[in-house]
């Protein structure tokens, strides 16, 4: 009986190094995201959603590089896209630094915990999850909605509410962005990257939501 061709072995050894490249990948952009923060903390005006549809475009973009093959593009478009997001929040990172601290340091934690905890338990899973990324872009939506409609309408306990339900599904993504590591390819590794960090920064910005009205 001789050894399995290398060919069917290579997914299965690649995983572990494929899982530590993205994690390293998303500390980065983290990083990066972090630097944006300090980078625009005395920044006003519409300065925040320019650097937000710029930051769409370099998601875009590092989409296309990365599957037409161009991994160094994308590479600079991810970290481009992580600075230009955390210029997109600086004001409200800063804001909750300045005025709760407290709360910018729960958030921190319990992003962890939660991001931890959910992310071992999606890649443990050996289903394939991938159904669901449907089902939680449609309540994505909602929530978008939702969101447009309490600029509008002030009701209480709404925005802890939203803060939940955004938790919720920030949540769902987490279990299937890294369920999807089991299966994924080194050509995947930074769409992967990309997408874990969104789920990280809104499940951090939620968080601190949460923390903030309690405070």
């Amino acid at each position: 009986m001789g050894a399995a061709p290398y060919a069917e072995r290579a997914p299965v050894s690649s995983t572990p190094a494929l899982f530590g490249k993205v994690m390293w990948l998303v500390a980065l952009t983290v990083g990066f995201a972090t630097l944006g923060v300090y980078a625009a903390r005395e920044a006003g005006g519409g300065l925040w959603f320019i650097a937000w549809i710029a930051a769409l475009g370099c998601l875009v973009g590092l989409n296309v590089a990365s599957s037409r093959g161009n991994q160094t593009l994308a590479l600079v478009l991810l970290f481009v896209f992580g600075l230009l997001i955390g210029a997109s929040v600086s004001a409200t990172i800063n804001y909750y630094s300045q005025t709760d601290p407290t709360a910018v340091r729960q958030a921190f934690g319990a992003t962890a915990l939660f991001v931890a905890g959910l992310g071992s338990a999606g890649y443990a899973i050996r289903t394939d999850l991938s159904f669901l990324y449907r089902f939680l872009f449609f309540a994505l939506i909602g929530l978008i909605v939702a969101g447009i409609v309490l600029l509008f309408v002030h009701m209480q306990h709404a925005y802890t509410v939203y803060a939940v339900f955004g938790l919720v599904i920030f949540g769902g993504y987490t279990i299937v962005d890294f369920n999807r590591l089991r299966r994924a390819g080194q050509d995947e590794a930074i769409p992967l990257a990309a997408g874990i960090f969104i789920d990280v920064l809104n499940i951090f910005l939620f968080f601190l939501q949460i923390f903030g009205r309690n405070n």
